[in-house]
């Protein structure tokens, strides 16, 4: 069995891409060294062992916080039905989810009737099933200074880019000629902070181009 860390455990809906609107349960892992400078999780940055906490106090947590807890896929599981979580979509993000082999804990939820997700930064190889959906948000010239891989680009099965300016729309057209996709994944631009001039930027280049807009719902509507 793989460990994990857990930052947290919580059933919602996926407000971005093309799950957005299922009913899903997210888990969160601590850990990502990639320094995102707009990062929205950036609790989850850090493994330190003085934030360490049982499964118990992870899975009641009501605000960010950098506290997590080690659990193997089973434990994880088992979480699901002791809180009687209702959604049959697991998304599995961070942090950087793809530090950890997402394997075991992927061919387990299939095992037991849900599908998977997972939402990487590209920078890290996928360790995950096929079956399992892969939505990489390439995070290109990073504080922390980690390629994004070609092979995360190639197993993408969509890819959803935060923009704010013309420049992060090039980035992408360029990262898109080094580590071109497959013909059928799905391309969506995402408004950094659902800025206006990001949304306008980002409507006026999925028209142009015929690739996606993924807008955020959970922060439009209010929920995690």
């Amino acid at each position: 069995m793989n460990t994990y860390k857990i930052n947290e455990i919580f059933e919602t809906i996926q407000g971005e891409g093309q799950y957005t609107g299922t009913a899903s349960i997210f888990v969160r892992l601590q850990g990502c060294p990639v320094g995102c400078s707009w990062c929205d999780t950036k609790q989850t940055w850090e493994q330190l062992e003085s934030d360490k906490q049982s499964l118990s106090n992870i899975i009641i947590k009501t605000s960010d916080s950098p506290t997590w807890c080690d659990a193997d896929e089973t434990i994880i599981y088992n979480t699901f039905v002791e809180q009687g979580y209702r959604a049959k979509h697991v998304v599995i993000t961070g942090g950087e989810p793809c530090m950890f082999d997402l394997n075991p804990l992927c061919n387990l939820l299939h095992s037991k009737g849900y599908t998977t997700q997972i939402e990487t930064s590209g920078t890290f190889e996928i360790q995950a099933p096929d079956q399992t959906w892969v939505t990489v948000s390439p995070k290109i010239n990073m504080k922390g200074g980690y390629p994004v891989l070609a092979s995360c680009m190639l197993r993408a099965n969509e890819i959803k880019h935060p923009i704010a300016r013309q420049t992060h729309v090039e980035e992408l057209e360029q990262l898109l000629i080094e580590a071109p996709v497959k013909q059928n994944t799905l391309i969506y631009l995402q408004p950094i902070s659902q800025k206006t001039s990001a949304t306008e930027l980002a409507i006026e280049t999925c028209k142009e181009k015929n690739w996606r807009l993924s807008v955020q719902v959970h922060k439009y509507i209010g929920i995690s």
